[in-house]
Parts: structure tokens; sequence; C-alpha cells
């Protein structure tokens, strides 16, 4: 972390390529692309670069008032799913040389190339450039295999003839990499799933590549499926009225699985005078799709073959995953907006198939629909190798 001392010396340094100067929040896309850009940290520095708002470009202040909305923002900026994978960044509100500004200070990512809306954003000198071809390649080289997560990690004798290759072309590919720069670069499929992080070298794909891509991600992942029941009662040992196992990519397990939810919520009827008139439904469609799909992202898929499960009884649902929290999420910040990923690149593949509106949203987006329907707030469990929702119906 950077020092009282070092700020200021970088705030009175007007040639350091590492430090950009805002008057305000009017560019934030500008800001958005400067993080990118520190992020990828194309140069090597390995030292994180410095935003100063609220600082005239060629210093001086700008008399910007610093509150906590204008901090809020800046800190969005991280987990509102523009910048992907999610960037290593810091906001505080400081006084350097007499001028009271926000400091966005952005640690160089371990898992490059880092994109803005689809494009992978550099520094070159004092300004801003998309990267070349050449310059994603020198950025995928640089992650350390031995620090990557799970996910992220190469499956041993996997190959491309394992992945479904006409998906990502023609379905993901265009939705993760903007138009512009599609019709600019003529890649090979291999320098594609390179640039986004789903083959590890050249050709062997890793994890998330087999779930997001995989024709069969249970070959190297047994325990890569959501297993469905529907329960006559209110006890395990009740009859069964419905059992899945939805597997396959993981596009496809998600389609599936709000597929399911949405035939078994149920809508009463009251009929008053030969009226029918229709009832708030069991529970909110939008509430378990985000607690499941949770459970989807946040579960372990290292050292376990236990899937996701979704039992349904007569009077709750009840959602597990296997896995307990992760990094800096724990049991007193949990569903505060904390967001920690123990598999990035899933977070990040579903953020781009349309499945996650903004990362850290889920929970509380499940507990207003929950509230505004009338069922209670949700319950959770927590264990060292598992979490646990319990949903219960609306009376």
């Amino acid at each position: 972390m950077l020092t009282a001392e070092e700020l200021e010396q970088l705030f009175d340094d007007m040639e350091s390529d590492c430090v950009e100067r805002k008057a305000s929040l009017a560019e934030r896309d500008e800001i958005r692309k400067t993080i990118c850009a520190y992020a990828n940290d194309l140069p090597g520095y390995g030292q994180p670069g410095v935003i100063f708002i609220g600082v005239k470009d060629k210093g001086g202040c700008a008399d910007l008032a610093i509150t906590d909305e204008l901090l809020r923002t800046l800190s969005d900026m991280r987990s509102d799913g523009n910048i992907l994978p999610p960037p290593v960044l810091l906001v505080q509100k400081q006084v350097v040389c007499g001028c009271e500004i926000a400091v966005v200070i952005v640690e160089p990512s371990d898992n490059p190339p880092v994109r803005f809306t689809g494009r992978v954003w550099i520094r070159v000198g004092p300004r801003l450039a998309v990267a070349t071809a050449e310059e994603e390649r020198r950025l995928s080289e640089r992650r350390r295999a031995a620090d990557l997560p799970f996910d992220s990690r190469p499956v041993v004798g996997a190959t491309l003839d394992h992945l479904d290759l006409e998906f990502f072309r023609h379905a993901y590919l265009p939705a993760a990499v903007a138009p512009d720069v599609l019709r600019e670069n003529d890649r090979s499929v291999n320098q594609q799933l390179v640039s986004l992080r789903f083959l590890s070298g050249h050709e062997t794909p890793n994890y998330a590549a087999v779930l997001v891509f995989g024709r069969d991600p249970r070959q190297w992942l047994p325990g890569a499926y959501v297993q469905f029941v529907r329960i006559n009662g209110t006890e395990l040992t009740d009859p069964v009225r419905d059992q899945k196992e939805l597997s396959g990519p993981l596009q496809q397990v998600l389609y599936r699985l709000d597929e399911l939810l949405e035939i078994n919520i149920s809508t009463a009827t009251d009929i008053a005078g030969g009226v029918r008139e229709l009832r708030h439904p069991d529970y909110p469609i939008v509430a378990l799709q985000q607690l499941s799909r949770n459970a989807l992202m946040h579960r372990s898929y290292e050292n376990t073959n236990a899937p996701v499960k979704v039992y349904w009884f007569s009077d709750r649902i009840e959602i597990s995953n296997p896995g307990g929290l992760y990094g800096q999420v724990n049991p007193e910040n949990f569903g505060t907006g904390a967001t920690d990923y123990r598999n990035p690149l899933v977070a990040e593949a579903m953020k781009v198939m349309g499945y996650v509106q903004r990362f850290g949203l889920g929970l509380p987006l499940a507990q207003r629909e929950l509230q505004k329907n009338g069922n209670p707030l949700p319950d959770f469990v927590f264990e060292a190798g598992s979490v646990l929702v319990v949903v219960r119906c609306a009376p």
C-alpha cells in the first residue's frame, strides 16, 4: 500500500505514466479505461497505478466535493461488471498537498488481460490505447499458473476437441469482446481462447473452459451438476414428486434450472363473485434465480464430487452448495456487498452470458424480491465445507 509520502510524490510528478488526474467524475468511462490499463500493467512495473480525482490535469486543486456518494461510485467501478475480471483497487479520501481529493489505487492484475466492455486497455506513455494482438499475448503469458484459482488451472488430458467451439465462436465470443475488436483481429480460436483466459499456454483448456464450453463437464468434474428434488412434504423421507440432474455446459444448466424453478412456482387464485383474482406466487422467480445462480458461481469444484442441491419441500426450498464462504467474505459481512470469488473466471462467464447483472447484487436483490412478495427473509447456514440457504413459502 502506498504511504502518504509516496502519494505526495506521485501527486507532484507530472511525468509519471502511473498517475492520472481527473477534475471530476464527468468522464467516468475514461476513469474505467484507466483502471483497466493500470490493472493490465503492460510495462510490467509491478507497482500500483493511481488516479487522483479532484485535481486539474496540470496540477492544482479542482475544489471538488469528495462526498460519500462519489467514493461509492468509484468503488462500484470494481464490481459493476464492466471491467472483467474485477480489478483489485482501493478508494479513499485524502488531503494531499492541501487538496481534498479522492484517490483510486489500482493493483496490477495476476490474471490479465483485463477488459473494459470487451476491450483490453493499456497505458502507452501518457495515453490510453486498445491493446494489439501481440500486446494481449504478452499479457496472457504473464499469468502465474501456480497462483491461479482452481477454475483457471489446466485440465490434464483435455483438448480443444472436448469443447463446444461453435458455441464459443458464435455465442460467447461476440458477447465477451467488442464487435469492432472482433472485426479488426483475424485470430485463431486458440488465440481467442487464450486472450479470454480459457487456455493454459496455447493448447490445454482450464476448468472454467470445461465448465462453460465443455461437451461433458462431468468427465473432468463429477460434481458439476445440479440435483433438483421436489418433495411432497416437509421431510427428506417424504415421497419424491420429481427429481432431475441438470448437467452439461454451464449455460445449459442455468437455462434448464430457470425452467424448473418457473414451472414449480404456484400462484394461488381467489374466486369472489365469479371473478378469478390471482394472488402473489409462493416464491418470486427472481429471488430463486439469484440464490441458485450464487450457489453455482461460488461453489467449490475442487476435492469434491458433490453437486449443487435444490430441494423443494412443501413449505420451503433449500439450496446448498459445496464450499464454505471464501476469501474476505464472512458471516458478518455476508450480503452487505462484500465480494470475493473462488471461481473468478466462471463468475466472469456468467456475467458475459447475462446471468449476472452486477457483482455483489444477487443476495440484496433476492432479499428485496422476497420482501415484496411477502416471504420471510432467507436463512443461511454456514459450515466449513458448505453454504445452505433456506427460503420459506409466502403465507
